[in-house]
């Protein structure tokens, strides 16, 4: 693995001996770029200036306080997120899910563990990335629908067309504009609302 392809990696922990165990494992793994981040003042401000591939945050024991604005901080940064903590409990489980934190590692901090954990953190990540994409596809198919549904229904009304030939009269204008139906659907609406 060469610097370049080397993701960017950052370490959010106040410990700088455990940090040196997360540090020499990714290294003997051979990720060059790591970077340790200590302070937790400002933290995203300081994750957003490194612009990390991913991140592995690092908590011996974690309060509410500190959880809640790790949670924040995996919220904010859409990028893979390895969590390893000492003790947990459920709700804190629960919490790091729902605030998409990749991997939540309990009590799991030895070196040789590091590269496996990372593999994981990535591709969970991924496939949740992946999920999200077609669920806000799918959303937009749905709405572009909906708009074509009610210009269809105007151009029906207002031109007296069966709804196949307002159908086809969209799609011509689209394709004769070099835009989508749903854009050519969505000016149709706009136009009738402005003329009621």
């Amino acid at each position: 693995m060469s610097a370049e392809q080397s993701p960017k990696i950052v370490i959010v922990d106040e410990s700088p001996i455990r940090a040196a165990i997360l540090e020499e494992g990714l290294r003997e793994s051979g990720f060059t770029q790591v970077v340790h981040i200590r302070e937790m003042q400002s933290l995203l401000a300081r994750i957003y200036a490194v612009d990390p591939d991913i991140i592995l945050i690092d908590l011996e024991n974690p309060s509410r306080d500190v959880l809640e604005a790790m949670f924040q901080v995996s919220r904010a940064v859409k990028r893979p997120i390895a969590m390893f903590v000492d003790q947990s409990d459920s709700a804190s489980i629960q919490a790091s899910v729902e605030a998409g934190v990749s991997a939540y590692i309990v009590d799991g901090l030895k070196k040789e563990r590091i590269k496996p954990i990372l593999d994981l953190c990535v591709s969970r990540f991924n496939a949740f990335a992946k999920l999200q994409e077609e669920l806000e596809r799918t959303k937009s198919q749905l709405e572009d629908r909906k708009i074509i549904e009610r210009a269809k229904g105007i151009l029906m009304k207002v031109k007296g067309l069966t709804e196949d030939e307002a159908y086809v009269l969209l799609r011509s204008t689209a394709m004769r504009e070099k835009k989508k139906i749903g854009e050519i659907a969505q000016s149709i609406i706009t136009a009738s609302e402005m003329l009621k």
